[in-house]
């Protein structure tokens, strides 16, 4: 059956919230594909309407931010629109790598420092998850950057993600041996510079740049760990196989005592006017009394949506609408936070 497929107007502005309820960190995680970038750019609108100045970051190599706002974002932050204080980013892997504290342009990092100029270095662009744990640096400079009162991040594949967490550990104990190794033989490396004019390396300022890097991952858990600072917010689509692989997901968030306040179910097929106070007349819904295709595909979301209620108690679930049109600009970006962010007591 054909739908005819109409372009919608405007939103009623009563069902766009004007601010969000949330905590000044919102992050998306999830498999690709599902809508993250969507429920980012919308949340980060939804937040920046009310004055409070929001930065929208992409750390996903695969950047579709500047397709979904319609606007040219940068590699570093910087204000995308004149009305409201939005600022948006999209780290470049290349360039995060290069400004990566260990390595990278400018010289050898504390790493090399350490472990001598043939070591295996994490940020390296060959390693698997480099790019990821580079860009998760820079996102440690904008959560103190003054400029935002509320950081939105549409996250790089969650696997790569969290085993940036893992980081300090994993310096810590290749630190710790390091140093005993170098306690261990310094005696014997004194005698060799003696012999053959060694160099002039400094190893203490080295490991105590280590140090530093390891106590800010630090802060980044402490942060990412507070519920009161932090939503990580879990974006699927109504499929079974979905909610059964959010669910690991979220047992994985579980393991280092990441909060996840929301669910988002994207792509729902259900009447937008039945998920939010949208009218019902600006937008296309599904037949699913005439269209056996709808009406199939309802069946199997039904249940897979059932599960997610099951699963996921205790959190916030959101139903956001498979729109006729793909999300792009800030006409449908508003639905969508109409359908994810519930409107404020005091908006």
């Amino acid at each position: 059956m054909d739908l005819e497929v109409e372009p919608v107007e405007d939103v009623d502005e009563a069902a766009v919230p004007a601010g969000v309820d949330a905590p000044e960190y919102v992050l998306y995680g999830g498999k690709g594909g599902v809508g993250k970038t969507t429920m980012a750019a919308a949340t980060a609108l939804a937040s920046a309407r009310d004055g409070t100045a929001t930065l929208v970051v992409s750390t996903d190599p695969a950047h579709s931010l500047s397709d979904t706002l319609e606007t040219d974002v940068p590699h570093d932050p910087a204000r995308v629109r004149e009305d409201i204080p939005l600022y948006a980013a999209e780290i470049d892997p290349e360039t995060a790598v290069a400004r990566a504290p260990i390595g990278g342009e400018g010289g050898a990092g504390p790493l090399e420092g350490v472990l001598g100029e043939d070591a295996v270095n994490p940020f390296d662009g060959s390693m698997p998850g480099s790019d990821e744990a580079a860009a998760m640096w820079l996102l440690l400079e904008y959560l103190d950057d003054a400029r935002f009162e509320r950081v939105v991040v549409d996250t790089a594949p969650t696997g790569h993600t969290l085993r940036l967490l893992e980081l300090p550990e994993l310096l810590d104990s290749m630190l710790g041996t390091v140093l005993r190794l170098r306690e261990r033989f310094s005696g014997m490396m004194e005698g060799m510079k003696g012999m053959v004019g060694g160099g002039e390396d400094d190893p203490e300022a080295a490991a105590q740049s280590v140090e530093e890097l390891t106590d800010r991952i630090e802060r980044l858990r402490a942060v990412l760990r507070d519920p009161a600072r932090t939503d990580f917010r879990v974006v699927l689509v109504p499929e079974e196989l979905a909610v059964m692989e959010s669910e690991r997901l979220l047992d994985r968030l579980r393991e280092f005592d990441i909060p996840v306040g929301t669910i988002a179910v994207n792509r729902v097929l259900q009447d937008p006017a039945e998920v939010a106070a949208i009218d019902p007349d600006r937008f296309v819904a599904p037949n699913h009394a005439d269209c056996e295709f709808c009406a199939r595909r309802w069946d199997v979301q039904r249940e897979a949506l059932a599960a997610a209620q099951d699963l996921f108690r205790g959190h916030e679930v959101r139903r956001v609408p498979l729109f006729a049109s793909e999300v792009r600009g800030e006409t449908l970006l508003r639905a969508v936070a109409a359908c994810l962010e519930p409107a404020r007591a005091d908006a």
